[in-house]
């Protein structure tokens, strides 16, 4: 029998998670209603196992914190060490009985929380979580015999559409009181050893604005400027029709009822071009699905949804992934979209669906070498929309491409990237090819070649595989699946 303790009702803790924000922040009003907090975040690389937070996740997380911390007067206690161990203690020896945080639903993080909750209420102290990240529960959206949807159009249409409106955002809290920690020690966000010892962390965060107050801006550039025109726009990378949220959400600097109410409201007033934000926000209900799959099907980031791909034979070679992932596989759009991602954190979305066309049917490496990729390399790295959007690409998810759906990186650079300005940006070495044969230098005649000082094999390397009768051998070996 646990010994009950006196607690003080009117300080609770403020767990931060995946929720960087003020505005909007449920479990934060509801904290501050409650009385003084102790805001803390805690790093955790214990539970996390395989899923624990790559390189350049690491690198935002870091500058984020910073800006929060600012904006809760530096009053943030940081800690490296398992949630349990640290929100325990705090419990036990500042004599606080009220635990606030938002719901984060990686499954880890799920089995993780319960374990907490269980063992805090049975200690008397009483925990409150809150939806602060997504616009629909999971368990609210269902198909009338109660069974989570597997296809997107009707989950979205039929279910998110038809369920309750997302939530109106609430306010920052106007004043918050901070209650110091008088026997605990807290760490600085240096403890948290977040960021890597290379130059890498120096070119990421050189491309972005990061925190609250940049993803607001970020929103409010995009209605402005890139909204119009989203529809079509958003499958050409030199284009800006895009909103680049995406790492803002997945770290909740801002939330997706903000950005929802705020596009929704452009499309009943009929200020931009209905299929625009119409468009867009069946992207967010993308984010939504991917996050719904996670957590109905929590093995998506390693098992197959569709299990007949079980027994795909993939191919094993390590050469073929270190130039798919150097950006130096020969074929420029794909060479181009690796090294956005190397030199960005980030890759348009287009080319995330051209680079793993290739690397799964091209190359026939496993889907999973494309998401641990990934989960290393972008500041948007989400479990959800990762697994998800990789068993997409693969052909074993839900609602997936058909497994004949090959993307050809020359057609598709030459649709998608016309005048080749995305290309030359990323590929210097190749910038002065015409139009004609950036997306197929090995079929520029030796004069247009010796005319642009490319030597192929040298300067540029030659393509690894040939796309015809890799494609031809992907077919074949997908065949074998007997997909109807």
């Amino acid at each position: 029998m646990e010994k009950e303790i006196k607690l003080d009702k009117n300080v609770s803790i403020y767990w931060i998670r995946q929720d960087l924000r003020l505005y909007d922040n449920p479990a934060l009003k509801a904290a501050v209603n409650n009385g003084a907090i102790v805001p803390i975040y805690i790093l955790d690389d214990i539970n996390s196992g395989e899923h624990k937070l790559g390189s350049a996740s690491r690198i935002w997380l870091y500058h984020s914190l910073e800006k929060l911390n600012k904006q809760f007067k530096n009053k943030l206690h940081f800690f490296n060490a398992d949630p349990l161990q640290v929100i325990s203690e705090i419990c036990e020896s500042e004599k606080i009985n009220k635990v606030y945080w938002n719901r984060v639903y990686e499954p880890w993080c799920i089995q993780r929380d319960k374990k907490i909750k269980e063992i805090l209420n049975l200690k008397g102290i009483e925990t409150n979580s809150f939806n602060g990240s997504l616009l629909w529960e999971p368990w609210e959206v269902l198909k009338n015999d109660g069974t989570p949807y597997r296809v997107f159009t009707p989950y979205y249409r039929r279910g998110c559409l038809n369920a309750v409106e997302p939530r109106i955002p609430t306010k920052a809290p106007q004043k918050i009181q901070y209650y110091d920690l008088q026997k605990i020690k807290s760490s600085d966000i240096e403890s948290l050893n977040l960021l890597p010892t290379h130059n890498w962390k120096n070119k990421i965060i050189k491309k972005w604005n990061v925190g609250e107050k940049a993803a607001e801006q970020r929103l409010e550039e995009f209605i402005s400027f890139e909204l119009n025109g989203y529809k079509e726009g958003r499958n050409f990378p030199n284009k800006k029709n895009v909103s680049r949220l995406s790492p803002h959400l997945h770290w909740g600097e801002i939330s997706p009822n903000t950005i929802w109410h705020k596009i929704s409201n452009l499309q009943h007033l009929e200020i931009n071009n209905f299929e625009d934000t119409d468009t867009f926000l069946s992207e967010m209900g993308w984010r939504e699905f991917s996050h719904y799959l996670l957590f109905y099907f929590p093995d998506l980031p390693r098992k197959n949804l569709q299990k007949k791909f079980d027994n795909f034979s993939w191919d094993n070679n390590s050469l073929f992934l270190k130039a798919w992932k150097s950006g130096l596989t020969g074929y420029p759009i794909i060479d181009a979209g690796m090294r956005e991602l190397w030199s960005t954190g980030y890759m348009h979305n287009r080319l995330r669906m051209i680079v793993g066309s290739f690397l799964v049917k091209n190359l026939l490496l496993h889907w999973h070498e494309g998401e641990k990729w990934f989960w290393d390399c972008l500041v948007d790295a989400d479990l959800a929309s990762n697994s998800a959007g990789w068993q997409w690409i693969a052909g074993c998810g839900a609602d997936a491409a058909p497994y004949f759906r090959i993307f050809n990186p020359i057609t598709q650079g030459l649709r998608f990237d016309p005048n080749g300005d995305y290309t030359r940006r990323y590929i210097p070495e190749i910038s002065m090819l015409p139009n004609k044969f950036l997306f197929n230098p090995w079929d520029a005649p030796n004069e247009v070649l010796k005319e642009s000082n490319i030597k192929l094999g040298e300067t540029y390397p030659k393509p690894i595989v040939d796309i015809k009768i890799s494609r031809a051998k992907a077919l074949s070996t997908f065949a074998k699946l007997k997909i109807s």
